[in-house]
């Protein structure tokens, strides 16, 4: 059962596909502009850092030239697509990192007007939630950064999936469960 918006959206989507089929710079333009925000907000929830978020989000667009020059690009759905290169990126770049972590050395301290101790908070928040989010399985992930960090509907969080929407409702609930336990269990003292 599709709505107007969704109609709309897929044929807006499948007309993208054709014009990108001929590389018109308009069409990967207009794609660019409308799909970007989307990627960068998918990808920023999965990983937790900005600049990583933007080069994952530009990779995929790359992804997207790259196989529609070779006559390869998505036929119908453009936006899942786009968040499906995203997931696969971010999958290689958590497995590169798994392999040889990173510890990143602050050259200094950003003049924060708030002061060094709201940033120290802030970061030691970020810190707690980021490790909870690492410790949720790769399904709870998933549909924690569809949900929140896309901002996709239970539909389509469920269509992208492979899964109905009850099921979504209850992987959310307990990945938000998993959640609050984890940073309930940490003693702040």
């Amino acid at each position: 059962m599709w709505t107007g918006i969704d109609k709309m959206t897929m044929t807006q989507d499948h007309q993208g596909a054709t014009r990108l089929d001929g590389l018109d710079s308009q069409a990967i333009g207009a794609v660019y502009d409308r799909y970007f925000s989307d990627v960068y907000k998918y990808v920023l929830y999965r990983v937790g850092d900005s600049a990583q978020a933007e080069d994952i989000a530009s990779d995929v667009f790359i992804r997207l030239l790259e196989s529609v020059n070779k006559g390869s690009g998505p036929e119908s759905n453009l936006r899942g697509w786009l968040i499906g290169t995203a997931s696969h990126i971010i999958t290689d770049h958590l497995r590169r990192k798994y392999r040889r972590p990173e510890v990143d050395i602050s050259d200094s301290l950003p003049d924060l007007a708030p002061g060094p101790a709201s940033e120290a908070d802030q970061r030691e928040q970020h810190r707690l939630v980021r490790g909870a989010y690492d410790k949720l399985t790769a399904e709870q992930q998933d549909v924690l950064a569809l949900r929140f960090g896309a901002g996709y509907s239970l539909e389509e969080t469920a269509s992208r999936m492979n899964k109905n929407v009850n099921a979504i409702k209850a992987l959310q609930f307990r990945a938000l469960a998993a959640l609050q336990r984890e940073i309930g269990e940490v003693d702040h003292d």
